[in-house]
């Protein structure tokens, strides 16, 4: 009899409560949650809003930033909200240092002209915006596009808090043959 009632509890055991359906709803449930928390707290994902970073990253690219670091330096491409409109742009300069564009389109940064091998046209100056040469205070930074002619950068809306910075870019995902 005791061989009975050991067969009886072990069937009970190996029983779900739910069925297969449930199990599976249960599965998508979890791993929706966990996609979610993933790209609403930790990643971001923004196609580019123009060609101002072109050619390196064009208008529709697919653009993945991680949100948690928020500590820039110099070269990192960044995705940044100003005045209620998304950027995306490359850090030129940090807090502390000083930027000057001269009258024949260089970039100095702390009295160093800039030689960047990614960036393939000079950077004029806007007037009637940023005064040069310019100091960013701390926890800020100064900001520019790719293609220097004719964008909207820090030269047009100033420098960048590091509370405004949604992300660092870590990787494009080209979307041209799409």
């Amino acid at each position: 009899m005791d061989s009975g009632r050991a067969e009886a509890k072990q069937s009970k055991k190996q029983r779900s409560p739910m069925n297969p359906i449930q199990i599976f709803l249960l599965n998508v449930l979890i791993v929706t949650a966990a996609v979610w928390l993933l790209f609403g707290f930790v990643f971001g994902i923004r196609s580019a809003p123009n060609g101002d970073m072109s050619p390196n990253i064009k208008a529709g690219d697919l653009l993945l930033y991680y949100r948690l670091e928020k500590s820039c330096q110099a070269q990192d491409v960044v995705v940044l909200r100003k005045n209620g409109t998304v950027y995306v742009g490359r850090v030129v300069a940090v807090g502390g240092d000083t930027v000057e564009i001269t009258d024949d389109e260089t970039l100095v940064i702390n009295g160093n002209t800039m030689t960047e091998t990614n960036i393939y046209t000079r950077t004029p100056r806007y007037e009637g915006f940023a005064e040069y040469p310019l100091t960013a205070a701390p926890d800020s930074y100064f900001v520019l596009a790719d293609n220097r002619a004719g964008c909207e950068d820090s030269r047009y809306y100033g420098t960048v808090q590091k509370s405004e910075v949604l992300g660092k870019v870590i990787t494009v995902i080209r979307r041209n043959h799409l």
